[in-house]
């Protein structure tokens, strides 16, 4: 599969690499259109089943991961496969843990900015969560 979001879709975040990621809270409706081929869920406990293929990384409301080397992990192979395929980034609400999942290589001082302008103005949402993102190597 080659296919990719379409840069316009609500929730579709396009990276400065260029590539494109679909962010949704799980707690919405699905959105409209097609599904994602992969998508990283960020979730205290496990969310339920998908039809498609995905990843579930333990990162409780407000606060981080509880394994960090799992979400680096999951995070590069979610980037690696964003090239390729449709993928998404899911936490409950959509905002604090999807938001601070979607690193591209910014300087830590952009990303959370570049987020919030390209893809919502409250992603990113706790103190600790701008700190990881400034910390995450």
């Amino acid at each position: 599969m080659n296919a990719t979001w379409d840069s316009t879709a609500d929730g579709v975040l396009r990276l400065p690499s260029g590539l494109l990621v679909r962010g949704r809270g799980l707690r919405k409706p699905l959105p409209a259109g097609p599904v994602p081929a992969f998508a990283l869920h960020l979730r205290g406990r496990r969310p339920a089943p998908v039809a498609w293929e995905s990843r579930w990384v333990r990162w409780p409301d407000f606060w981080l991961p509880t394994d960090r080397a799992a979400f680096a992990d999951a995070l590069r192979e979610l980037m690696a496969r964003a090239g390729r395929e449709r993928v998404e980034v899911a936490c409950g609400g959509g905002l604090g843990r999807t938001g601070t999942a979607v690193l591209d290589g910014l300087p830590p001082a952009d990303a959370v900015a570049h987020v919030r302008e390209h893809y919502a103005r409250r992603a990113v949402e706790t103190p600790w969560q701008r700190r990881f993102v400034a910390r995450f190597r």
